[in-house]
């Protein structure tokens, strides 16, 4: 696939949702959910006071922690709640690899870290959304290898019988459908 200008693999960073939408620790879960609600995401990336992202908070966390405890979200601060620690990834990784994580960890969000700073978030239904594609440019590739082999089979010297003179060669080209020796295809030449 590289010889076609593409990378072999999909990597996080064609993927993430980018920038990953943040908020404080000490904010309040009401307000927490009126940005998921106003930004349109599932997650928001808890920060501490020097903005470092020391863990998330989802949808299900409002509904689990807040919501089903009849709690008063204005009421119930962002690390009081958030899931800690924030699972990470690099942007450079592989989907594949990705979706191993968040298996392995039981998760639907990573955050993506480069250089220390949070740069995106990285969900199952992200990788889901690319598996469409995935399996076309695996179609396309199996043909491309496939036609390639096709085309060896062809010009690669076949053993066998000749179709023309009926003598044993291990020298044979298929012409117009005919297995064909090396001298039966010379006197064909000159025939012409």
């Amino acid at each position: 696939m590289a010889e076609f200008g593409l990378r072999p693999k999909m990597i996080v960073k064609d993927v993430m949702s980018s920038p990953a939408i943040t908020s404080d620790e000490n904010e309040t879960t009401n307000n927490i959910a009126t940005k998921m609600a106003k930004e349109r995401v599932g997650a928001v990336i808890i920060t501490n006071i020097e903005e470092k992202p020391i863990g998330i908070i989802t949808e299900r966390d409002l509904v689990v922690r807040v919501i089903a405890k009849n709690k008063k979200p204005d009421e119930i601060k962002a690390k009081e709640i958030m899931s800690t620690p924030l699972i990470t990834i690099e942007p450079e990784a592989s989907i594949n690899n990705a979706a191993r994580t968040m298996t392995r960890q039981n998760i639907r969000r990573l955050g993506v870290f480069y250089k220390d700073n949070i740069v995106g978030i990285v969900s199952n239904k992200d990788l889901l959304g690319v598996m469409p594609e995935l399996v076309e440019i695996m179609q396309e590739r199996t043909q491309i290898e496939n036609s390639k082999v096709a085309e060896e089979i062809e010009e690669a010297p076949q053993t066998g019988y000749c179709d023309h003179c009926e003598a044993y060669s291990e020298n044979l080209k298929v012409i117009n459908g005919q297995n064909v020796c090396a001298e039966c295809r010379i006197e064909m030449d000159q025939e012409e």
